[in-house]
């Protein structure tokens, strides 16, 4: 399966998606937000601490009037050096290309299914810096398989799947987790899609090196497929 027969199904079916969020584009501001080393403002002393991390998303949401920030797919992000799990063995190359796109809210902001689906599989990630709670969706259009990736969830959202459960589309099914139970994040969802889980369960890299990244991004492409939200996105930093 090439990556455009999968994008042009979604790209055919994109009227019939559920929004994966609550959004009204008449009444809610959406921002897009820039964690490359174009950011000046993210400084290393706040992506050390969560809390300061928390406090700079939020200011940031309040200052625009926003419900929500954007952004991150194939972005090459500083802010993975907050965390070793995203550096790999010494003198190997970190990972810092986003696979995904990150929607930045409030904790308990619900997460809805998109279009019909199965629960491949869920986990708990809880390494500083990792997905905390995950579910992974089993997809098909037109009887081609793919997945979609939730991650920063609620411990909620997993303490009552089973593999195999159907998920009917607009379904609430998650909710953004609190720092403590999202891998230590300021609240969001990390929203992927995969075609080729290539054996993962519960978990998939949302965040490969910069040597692997077509390889990735053929594998996972452009989550806005699915979401139809950048469109809506105003970009002031």
């Amino acid at each position: 399966m090439s990556q455009q027969t999968l994008m042009e199904l979604i790209k055919e079916d994109q009227p019939l998606f559920y929004p994966v969020i609550p959004f009204d584009a008449q009444k809610d501001k959406l921002i897009q937000l820039d964690f490359t080393e174009a950011n000046r403002q993210l400084t290393g002393d706040i992506l050390d601490d969560t809390a300061l991390f928390c406090e700079y998303i939020d200011a940031q949401l309040l200052r625009y009037q926003a419900r929500y920030g954007i952004g991150g797919y194939a972005e090459h992000r500083t802010i993975y050096s907050r965390s070793r799990l995203f550096d790999g063995q010494p003198g190997e190359e970190p990972r810092r290309i986003h696979l995904g796109i990150d929607i930045w809210g409030k904790a308990g902001t619900p997460v809805a299914a998109p279009l019909d689906g199965i629960v491949h599989s869920f986990a708990r990630n809880d390494l500083p810096g990792d997905y905390g709670a995950t579910i992974i969706l089993r997809h098909s259009l037109n009887d081609i398989f793919f997945h979609t990736l939730y991650g920063h969830l609620s411990a909620l959202s997993v303490s009552h799947l089973r593999e195999g459960d159907s998920i009917s589309k607009g379904t609430t099914f998650a909710w953004f987790g609190a720092p403590a139970e999202n891998g230590q994040w300021p609240p969001h969802l990390h929203f992927q899609v995969i075609k080729d889980m290539q054996g993962y369960k519960g978990d998939y890299p949302g965040v490969c090196k910069y040597a692997e990244k077509e390889k990735y991004l053929q594998n996972c492409p452009d989550p806005d497929g699915i979401l139809q939200l950048n469109r809506f996105a105003k970009q002031y930093l």
